[in-house]
This record gives C-alpha cells, structure tokens and sequence, in this order.
C-alpha cells in the first residue's frame, strides 16, 4: 500500500491536470463568484488585517478579492518566497505594487515584514489543491504553509483555504506536520470546519454544499 506522502502526490497531480482543463473563460467566471463569497464572510467583514496571496496560473483567482479588501481600507498582507521555501510578508498596495518573482510568482515590492508578521492578520486566505470533512488542507508540497499553519497555532487567526467545488473531498492523506484550517470557500459557497461549526452563505446541508464528498467538476458556480 503506498504511504501518505505518495498517495498526496498522486492526488495531487490528478487536481492539477483537472485545473489544466478550465478555460480562462471559467476560471475568471469562478474568481468573481469566490471573490464575492469570500466578501460576505464575517471573517472578513470585521478584519483589520488579512493574509493572503495573488493567485497565479489556474489557482482560484484572487485578484479580484485582494483589490476589494484594499479598498475597504483592510491591510492585506502578500507572501515573499524566501530561499527555504519559508514565507516574508509585505503589505499590498495595489496591482502596480506587484512585481514578478520565482516560480512564476507576484510579490509585492515595499518593506518586508518577517515572517511573524502573518501572526498579525485577523484571517489569513490560503491556497491549496485540497480540503476534507475534518478541515485538513493539502497543498502543492513545498511546505511554506505547513510553516504558516504551524506559526498560527492557537492563534485566534481565521485560516480560510480557497479552491474550487471539486476539491472539497472526503478525506485527505495526513501527515504529522498537517495542520487543519476553519472554513473552505469555493465558488459554489462556503463550509466550515470543527466544533460547533455553521455553513455560510453554502454551508453543510444546503445546496451546493460538498458535505464532505467530490462534487462537480470546476468552474464558475
């Protein structure tokens, strides 16, 4: 039977030959819906300071999301790749702040601000390739996450992970240096995780909700 770290990998490259399949069509269709779910969680709604990152490639787009946090007057916060795959952070000040980095990556281009500086946000937007019924996230495998996860814990930080409907499955390999996150939205709606958890605007129950199970191939809900 393989072990975790192989049955990751092949998950893995099953959801990325599903997002290869999106046009550019539906993959902007799907980033203005899950920008807009995203908008109306009260994670959100109160927060002084989020967390987040620019989506590149076939990721969900977050573009849209990042320019509407800006002009509410929230400090949003952009990862900075450093040489051990751990995460800096600067602040965002807008698309013309951004600049091309490695890996096909956009950072922003002001201060940085340590990597703590995470520890600072209300709620911090992650992505991902993969969440399951117990709210365990499964990224691409360089482990920068895993660090900011790990940096969060029992932090009062909302982590939100966002992806596409199909990738709310039921179970995830885990590993011991897996953390767990508290919601999922995708452009079909939003699930939450642990106890005493509620549904969003989609949550467990109603339509379009995942339930924990796959479900339909993605693009704009």
């Amino acid at each position: 039977m393989p072990d975790r770290a192989a049955q990751k990998q092949a998950l893995r490259r099953e959801l990325l030959e599903r997002r290869k399949l999106l046009s550019p069509e539906d993959a902007a269709a799907a980033a203005a819906v899950l920008a807009r779910r995203a908008l109306e969680l009260p994670e959100l709604v109160g927060a002084g300071t989020v967390a987040a990152y620019v989506s590149v490639g076939r990721e969900p787009g977050t573009r849209a999301l990042l320019d509407a946090l800006h002009a509410r007057g929230v400090r949003v916060l952009l990862p900075v790749l450093l040489p051990d795959n751990d995460l800096d952070w600067g602040a965002y000040e807008g698309a013309q702040g951004l600049v091309r980095a490695g890996r096909g990556l956009l950072e922003p281009a002001g201060r940085r601000l340590g990597v703590d500086a995470v520890r600072e946000a209300d709620a911090v937007l992650l992505p991902g390739l993969a969440v399951d019924a117990r709210g365990m996230r499964m990224g691409r495998g360089g482990g920068s996450y895993d660090r900011v996860l790990a940096r969060l814990a029992g932090s009062a930080a909302h982590r939100v992970v966002l992806l596409y409907a199909n990738e709310v499955v039921a179970r995830v390999p885990v590993e011991p240096h897996d953390h767990p996150v508290h919601a999922v939205v995708t452009p079909d709606g939003v699930r939450r995780f642990g106890p005493g958890a509620r549904g969003g605007p989609c949550g467990p129950g109603a339509p379009g909700a995942s339930g924990g199970r796959p479900v339909s191939p993605p693009g704009p809900a």
